[in-house]
């Protein structure tokens, strides 16, 4: 992990240095103070204005899902939209993909937004589904991404840089950031940072962060057995990989309670675990796994690789290489805590002990591989309301629509101030941010 960071750190650095080469005399000019960043109370009275027409997009996002590489509709939705708002637009960007870029009135920095746009398949619809759905919250977070771009598109005279907005197909199945890196955006738009939001099962109007921490990846593994008694001996097998985990897979609701309390516990049981799926079918076991902190998968694929060869004639196949986890740079992270609770209050924020949550990954750990950037989770649970219906892949799934407006203002006045900044991230003090 530690060589991941040092990694982004130094992009960082270049980034920062870049911003300066692309701008030439007119970054110079930010450097010097030249012009105002857009006001936090400018960026409220927009998102009042569009707040009802935000909320009808993210009910037609909701009525029509479609599942990872499946985005065309929603995809043509969101080219409407921005189009609208005066963005230059591509489609069709590793897929489905739309990017949309804005240009500031003033030099500045390049900065992006991400946003997924996949349903969640039936197959990872906990317990099952007939049909994709929208039970991860992509349309709420394509959603906030639109309005986002719509409040600073008409807050262009006073936004300094540029923005570019990457609305991800295939999250789901975590191919689409890879498909849409490859076809070269970033570099193409010089992008020096990105940040996402993401749903959580947090009070609406609150924010967690997750400096030093983020999303587990996942690496797989599968095991032939041979022999009259194989479906047997596959059983045993899944059992015995199965014990390698630290941690159990929620079942109740409180199992789910205790993991949001687990997360926010410094050091807390969550800080360091093996979350593992077995499963044995006739003759085959198939093996799923995540773990924190990440150098961790090499030492869970030895004691898999243990367990197989245990049995005659056995065979065994890993991936190439586990999903690279995404971590949350420290600074980053904090640096964005702080602005968060000076433009919305010192309860807007709370902070994540532990790769949360523990049973999922996300494909904007191959984003923060290229540049540094921030990725917080939103809360979406409504008061009084069971926390499955705000956490990912629950069938009740059911986030807040307070929330849409909640996500606009902090991202709209967060990407408006990292794209007038003349610093990059890595490069600001974070013990006021605590």
């Amino acid at each position: 992990m530690k060589r991941a960071l040092s990694r982004r750190a130094l992009l960082a650095g270049a980034a920062g240095a870049g911003a300066g080469v692309a701008w030439g005399a007119a970054g110079r000019a930010v450097a010097g103070g030249w012009g105002q960043p857009v006001e936090q109370r400018a960026v409220d009275a927009e998102v009042a204005r569009l707040n009802h027409g935000l909320i009808e997009l993210r009910r037609d996002l909701h009525r029509h899902p479609e599942g990872p590489g499946l985005e065309q509709r929603t995809a043509g939705v969101v080219t409407r939209e921005l189009r609208a708002a005066g963005l230059a637009v591509t489609t069709g960007v590793g897929g489905h993909g739309v990017v949309g870029i804005l240009r500031g009135s003033r030099p500045g920095r390049t900065v992006a937004y991400r946003a997924d746009m996949d349903a969640v398949p039936p197959k990872d619809i906990v317990g099952g589904g007939p049909a994709p759905a929208h039970f991860c919250g992509h349309d709420v977070h394509t959603t906030v991404a639109v309005g986002v771009a719509q409040v600073l598109a008409r807050l262009r005279g006073h936004l300094a840089g540029t923005v570019v907005f990457l609305f991800q197909p295939a999250e789901e199945n975590l191919s689409g950031a890879r498909a849409l890196l490859d076809t070269g955006v970033l570099e193409r738009t010089r992008v020096t940072e990105i940040h996402a939001l993401h749903c959580g099962p947090f009070p609406v109007g609150r924010f967690a962060v997750t400096p030093g921490f983020g999303m587990p990846g996942q690496d797989k593994a599968e095991v032939t057995v041979s022999g009259p008694d194989a479906p047997e001996v596959a059983r045993r097998l899944a059992a015995e990989i199965g014990a390698l985990a630290t941690v159990a897979l929620p079942q109740t609701p409180a199992d789910l309670e205790r993991i949001v309390a687990d997360a926010q516990t410094p050091n807390g049981p969550l800080a360091e675990f093996v979350a593992v799926r077995a499963r044995a079918q006739e003759a085959k076991v198939s093996v799923s796994y995540r773990c924190w902190p990440p150098e961790r998968y090499l030492e869970v694929r030895q004691d898999v690789r243990r367990l197989a060869t245990s049995y005659p004639g056995a065979g065994l196949s890993f991936p190439a290489e586990p999903f690279p986890a995404m971590v949350c740079p420290e600074r980053d992270a904090r640096v964005l805590a702080h602005h968060l609770r000076r433009t919305l209050g010192r309860e807007a924020v709370t902070e994540l002990h532990a790769a949360f949550p523990p049973f999922s990954g996300e494909d904007f750990a191959l984003y923060l591989d290229r540049v540094p950037g921030t990725f917080t989770f939103l809360g979406v649970r409504a008061p009084g309301a069971p926390i499955t219906t705000s956490y990912p892949h629950y069938p009740d799934f059911a986030p807040d629509e307070g929330a849409i407006s909640v996500g606009v203002r902090a991202m709209a006045g967060w990407i408006a101030e990292r794209a007038h900044g003349v610093h990059g991230l890595h490069a600001e003090a974070s013990g006021s941010a605590r």
